[in-house]
This record gives structure tokens, sequence and C-alpha cells, in this order.
């Protein structure tokens, strides 16, 4: 069984929702990264992305751009990002690890190329936000015969389109809480529950919301909705906030720390 798939089990065995951090890997360092994985799983995290460095990230907002923009001057590639989840793995990780991309990096490397290295390396999804499901067969298959789930990302769009997406949903249907870029939020769109609904009667795996979460408040609020939450550019923000923490190649306590109680926080876990 492929992780995401127990994992989410399990959570629903125990009827908790997931609490999914993401993280530019490579920001401030991929040491300084792995040490993070760890302590969000430590913290309490059910799964984790891993956020590719991308030079034109058109989903994300400023926050995952500047995070984006110093691991690119490090050099992070695809391949690095992979090597971080591998060490984590060898350190103890159990969470089920899910690379957000975008295309290009991908079709550079190859389809069966970059799924056979992620399979190698116990990667159990891939999110690829600027892929749409008119054009995403061909990644969808080889994805399916390496045992990775690609994961959509669905929008408040039409009903008809919404359900198409989530109908043929692996692993769990990624809805976007709010329109536009990500990025840290007050409000959300006036039809979410609506939204959240229609995902949820037409899907036959779990609804997971992200885009704009970042706080405990927001995260309750969801819990009643979906299984699963995804914190982004909160997450990265602590980190930007804790870069005077951080060692060139390592992570200090104090950084670590600083994450660790941040997502223990949002999970609702006695950290």
């Amino acid at each position: 069984m492929n992780r995401i798939d127990r994992r989410f089990a399990e959570l629903k065995e125990r009827r908790e929702t997931a609490m999914i951090p993401f993280l530019t890997i490579g920001d401030p360092s991929l040491e300084a990264s792995l040490e993070l994985i760890l302590e969000m799983e430590r913290a309490g995290a059910d799964l984790i992305e891993l956020g590719v460095p991308y030079s034109d990230p058109l989903a994300d907002g400023p926050v995952i751009q500047r995070s984006s923009e110093r691991a690119l001057q490090r050099k992070i590639s695809i391949f690095d990002v992979i090597e971080v989840a591998h060490q984590a793995r060898s350190r103890g990780s159990k969470l089920p690890f899910i690379l957000f991309t975008y295309y290009n990096p991908v079709l550079q490397i190859g389809l069966e190329r970059i799924f056979k290295t992620m399979q190698d390396n116990e990667i159990s999804g891939i999110i690829i936000p600027d892929l749409p499901l008119e054009e995403d067969s061909e990644t969808r298959a080889i994805a399916e015969a390496f045992g990775i789930h690609l994961i959509p990302l669905v929008v408040p769009t039409s009903n008809e389109r919404v359900k198409r997406i989530a109908a043929g949903a692996r692993g769990f249907v990624y809805c976007v809480s709010s329109l536009g870029v990500t990025g840290e939020r007050a409000e959300f769109f006036g039809g979410i529950e609506d939204f959240l609904a229609t995902v949820r009667d037409a899907a036959n795996v779990p609804i997971v919301v992200g885009f704009g979460i970042s706080n405990r408040e927001q995260v309750q609020r969801f819990e009643k909705l979906c299984d699963g939450v995804v914190v982004g550019s909160a997450i990265v923000r602590t980190i930007e906030n804790a870069l005077h923490h951080f060692e060139v190649d390592a992570a200090h306590p104090e950084g670590l720390l600083q994450i660790r109680n941040f997502v223990g926080e949002l999970k609702g876990s006695n950290i």
C-alpha cells in the first residue's frame, strides 16, 4: 500500500485530520531541510510536501518565491530534493513524502526516470500545479506504474470540472481554499464550504485543503470539513524569520525548536 493511503487510513481510525507542512528544500540549506523534516515529524506532522525550488513558480506567493530564490542560489535541483527525502528515510522518518514541483523540471529529466528515482527513494506522491487535467494522462499512467500518486489540485471553478478532477484522483484531492497564489490570508472565499462538499461527494479519496492557512484557529475550522490541512507560506515565513538562527550548513537548535513548536501548535500536539 502507498504510504499516503496507509497514513490516511490510520488517521481515519484515530479520527484525526492530517497536518501537512510544506517547505522549500534547500532553504536555508539541504542540511537544515533534513533536520527540519525530522523536527516537523516529531512535532506531529502526518505527511510533508517537499518543495522543489523553481525560477517561475506561478502558483506561489512572495514568501515561497523568496525561499525558492534562496535555494536556487545554492543550485538546488530536483535530485537534491529527492536525496534529502532519502536521507530522512535513512534517519528513521516514516512520513509519506510528496514532491511539489512544476512540470518543466520533470519534463527535462524524463517521466520514467523521475518516477523511478522517486520510487527508489520512497517518495509516495507528486503535485504538479501547472499540469492540467487535459494534459496529464501520460504522466498519470507512468506515475501509477511506479506506485506513485499524481495528486490533483482543484480550484473552485465549474462544478462539472471539479467533479471530473475529484472523481479520478489518487492519494488525495488538494482543494485550493483561495483564488490566486499561495500566501497567508485572514479570509477565504465565501463558498468554501459548498466547494469542499462538492469535492467530497465526487472523490473516492481523502480531501485536503491548502493555500492561505496559517494558524491553529484556521486549521480547526477546516478540520471539520476535510481530511487534511496543508500549511505552506506560514511555515516558510517562520523559517525565513529564523534564518539568523541557522548556520550555513546546519540547523541551529533554536531555529529548529521554533519550527517544531509552530508545527506542534498547528497540529494541536502537546509538544
